[in-house]
């Protein structure tokens, strides 16, 4: 390099410098987007296989899906089966009446409801769209406190789309009567409130 003359020598320098500064060019212009490139890719493959996974995972448990939405629509057939349609009050007089009838025999209580109103069409006010309209009866009769208790609860783990809502208790008007066991009985009004069937 020695023996190059000066104007030899610049030109070389230059050179070399010309070439690196391509050299480098090229490496983060070319190579670095391709790097990029094969990153992104990289990246969009494993998605792409994610999603592939879960997809064979849905196919795959489709058959248990089918069976869980199969035994789920036996399960609401057999409850609407038991939802009250067509003469609705009729339905309510009956059931209920056949409810009390087994409760008394079970538990050695004596409920007496005599008294139904007529059905009044409500809301059910679960949840938007509910496929099912609703009707609210207002029923009244006596019983004793705890006897009381035990019908509720039992009625509506029984019935368990039913519920049995503003429940008023007070002393029975046979509470003067010379039978202590008159003396002891409440009288109440509740209100229960029914999905009712109707067909599409």
């Amino acid at each position: 390099m020695k023996n190059l003359p000066k104007e030899k020598r610049d030109r070389l320098i230059l050179l070399v410098i010309g070439t690196l500064v391509v050299v480098v060019g090229l490496y983060y212009g070319l190579i670095t987007m391709q790097q990029k490139s094969l990153q992104e890719t990289a990246k969009k493959k494993i998605e792409q296989e994610t999603k592939l996974g879960n997809g064979q995972r849905i196919v795959g448990n489709s058959a248990k899906v089918q069976e869980a939405l199969d035994a789920a629509s036996a399960k609401v057939k057999a409850i609407e089966s038991t939802m009250p349609s067509g003469d609705i009050y009729s339905w309510l007089i009956l059931t209920i009446n056949t409810f009390v009838n087994a409760f008394n025999e079970s538990h050695q209580a004596h409920i007496d409801i005599p008294q139904y109103s007529r059905e009044v069409p409500c809301d059910i006010g679960m949840l938007g769209k509910f496929p099912y309209r609703a009707a609210s009866f207002i029923l009244r009769g006596t019983a004793h406190y705890h006897d009381f208790g035990r019908f509720v609860s039992e009625f509506e783990n029984t019935f368990p789309y039913m519920r049995i809502q503003n429940i008023d208790l007070e002393p029975s008007p046979l509470g003067n009567s010379s039978n202590p066991d008159d003396a002891e009985r409440l009288q109440f009004k509740i209100e229960v409130v029914t999905p009712v069937n109707v067909p599409n």
